[in-house]
């Protein structure tokens, strides 16, 4: 089939002149005012630059799927845009549209889903973490602020430049909007100010460290900058997308937990201790013991680890529910340890909650297949099957589990488009669709229609795939694994067939005098990953693409001579349907959807008649009915 020549497209440069080539020009006589060197170190430059682009590495996954329409997206998010100076998308109706202008100007923006506004909000989450940790610690415990003050107040403010740069990184991270990625910064300032967000930002940064300069408050009192605890949201985010991001998500998720209840436990020993400082130290059995002994000498209490180890230690103790303290004495006291008590129920139930729900998910997937196989067991055991049957049965099932193929793929994908099927099955088996003939020269529709329907089969050691004789039904490519092609008596190996390969194509498409009867027998070598293609999938497919059939309808004819089960006599009238044009291909293919038309016409005609009757016989039947009522009212009366 001839293909027309694209049309040529002239790119206008506007402004700045074109680039000059490359290469050295080959015009000597006219450029009589350059030196010799000049010319030298062009020509060295050229070869340099022609040797870096033969030198790099060329990206066949990328390659692959830009031949098929499907693009492999760049994982960095932080991009220079271009950006006309007018609005970037302006939409009236759900109508977009797109102003474009000549002079255009390059921005940074950060996108919401992408890797480097990842990285930022991971900074960000240990600055609020940081402040969750110490604000409270150094207003409890003030030798530990007091002996370094220094590198406090440099961490203060440290963190409050991060907070002030994650506002400007706010205002510079575009935003979907009709499907859209919005970059324009009015646009992108406006939707972060209309939001909670830039509130509760601002107010996390309201310079109240001010406060340290009223009498009676003073740097010990760092609660001040209690407000700094408002960009607990950003760390929200970094949690929400980590989950989503890592592979290990269970694992996060019960690293998180154990955070979270250390930092409670960290509060709450530091608010135990400020209640016993309040009450007074030493006073009575419940609160923190005095520092000084009865003589008036500091005891191992008066450290200031032993008072933070110690107020932790009885912290875990009450929100655990694990051990006994002392009883309260005051009312203060009372209240505490109640609140106390509530909040360690909650954080138990918690704890077990989630543990368990994790546990759970984390072994669902072998909970599932050791119910399939225990269902196997137990059926084999009860219809009295072979030893040797149930121990290749184990080990197939056993193979599976070691090599993470008891997935089931087609039920964890489901939920996803055609579309995305097709990229993450071209992703995951591309290194053995790139071996597959077929493959490499079929159009991108037909190829993304025939990866979506391949199901994944194991075989074990000595199975046959096929035998000769056999009805052909699938058509199979090799994953992993060697097959061997055997003769009749089952011990000559014809050939053996390695990754990429693929076979059955022949007896599917009904070539050759053999009909839809199987040629040859294939025998599985070791355990053997195949994609199996069924043959309704296949002519399905094919129904479209009727020069991909013809195609493939040669290669196998070409088999068939080669190996001797085809005569050449035989050519002609096989290939006569091939030969002929698509055209002709296409008019069949369109008379065959006129008359499926025509009877889809003609059945609405008979549902609407049979409609139309069946009222009438319910119209009628309800008339009798009223009748042999009154007949029988009559009769009483």
């Amino acid at each position: 089939m001839a293909h027309a020549a694209p049309p040529r497209i002239v790119i206008e440069h506007h402004g700045s002149p074109p680039p000059p080539p490359p290469y050295p020009p080959n015009d000597r006589g006219g450029d009589d005012a350059e030196t010799t060197l000049a010319r030298l170190v062009r020509t060295l430059k050229f070869i340099t630059q022609w040797a870096d682009r033969a030198e790099r590495p060329v990206d066949q996954r990328k390659a692959f799927m830009a031949r098929i329409g499907m693009s492999i997206p760049d994982s960095d998010d932080a991009y220079k845009s271009d950006t006309p100076n007018c609005d970037d998308v302006t939409g009236t109706g759900g109508t977009v549209a797109v102003t474009r202008s000549r002079h255009k100007k390059r921005q940074f923006t950060f996108n919401p889903s992408g890797i480097w506004l990842y990285r930022w909000l991971a900074v960000v989450s240990l600055t609020v973490v940081f402040n969750t940790y110490a604000i409270i610690l150094r207003t409890t415990f003030t030798e530990i602020n007091e002996s370094v003050l220094w590198l406090w107040m440099t961490l203060d403010y440290a963190a409050d430049a991060i907070y002030l740069i994650d506002i400007l990184v706010q205002f510079r991270t575009s935003y979907l909007e009709n499907g859209l990625l919005v970059t324009a910064s009015k646009q992108m300032a406006y939707h972060y100010m209309k939001g909670v967000a830039f509130k509760l930002d601002v107010i996390s940064l309201i310079p109240s460290d001010f406060l340290y300069l009223v009498p009676h408050v003073g740097v010990n009192v760092v609660v001040v900058r209690l407000n700094r605890l408002l960009r607990l949201h950003r760390a929200a985010q970094f949690y929400t997308r980590t989950e989503s991001r890592t592979n290990y998500p269970n694992i996060f998720r019960i690293t998180v937990l154990v955070a979270c209840i250390m930092m409670s436990i960290h509060w709450n020993a530091c608010f135990y201790f400020l209640i016993s400082r309040e009450v007074g130290l030493g006073k009575d059995s419940w609160v923190y013991p005095s520092p000084l002994d009865s003589n008036g000498n500091a005891t191992s209490y008066a450290l200031v680890s032993w008072k933070y180890l110690y107020s932790l230690y009885w912290s875990t103790l009450i929100l655990t529910t694990v051990g006994n303290v002392p009883s309260p004495q005051t009312n203060w006291e009372f209240i505490f340890v109640t609140i106390d008590y509530l909040l360690g129920v909650l954080i138990f139930a918690t704890i077990v909650g989630m543990v368990g729900e994790i546990i759970t998910t984390m072994n669902s997937r072998q909970t599932d297949f050791q119910t399939r196989l225990d269902s196997i067991k137990q059926y084999m055991g009860y219809r009295n099957v072979g030893n040797d049957l149930q121990l290749r049965i184990i080990k197939w099932f056993d193979y599976l589990w070691v090599n993470h193929h008891s997935l089931d793929e087609e039920q964890i994908l489901k939920t996803l488009p055609d579309k995305l099927k097709a990229e993450i099955a071209i992703h995951v088996h591309f290194e053995t669709l790139k071996k597959v003939q077929i493959f490499d020269e079929c159009e991108a529709g037909l190829l993304e229609e025939l990866v979506l329907k391949l199901k994944p089969q194991v075989f074990s050691p000595g199975d046959y795939i096929c035998r000769k004789g056999d009805i052909g039904k699938e058509m199979y490519i090799i994953k992993h694994g060697s097959l061997e092609v055997v003769g009749d008596d089952g011990h000559t190996v014809l050939v053996t067939l390695t990754d990429g390969s693929y076979f059955g194509e022949i007896s599917i498409l009904n070539l050759g005098g053999s009909g839809n009867r199987r040629t040859a027998n294939v025998r599985s070598v070791g355990y053997s990953d195949l994609f199996c293609l069924s043959k309704a999938d296949l002519l399905e497919a094919l129904m479209e693409y009727p020069e991909a059939k013809a195609l493939l309808e040669e290669r196998g004819r070409r088999t068939l001579i080669r190996d001797g089960t085809l005569e050449e006599s035989m050519v002609q009238s096989i290939a006569a349907p091939a030969v002929s044009s698509p055209s002709a291909a296409r008019n069949t293919s369109n008379a065959l959807t006129r008359r499926i038309d025509r009877l889809e016409q003609e059945l609405e005609h008979l549902q609407s008649r049979f409609t139309r009757l069946l009222g009438e016989y319910n119209s009628v039947q309800m008339k009798l009915k009223q009748r042999i009522y009154a007949l029988e009212r009559g009769r009483e009366s």
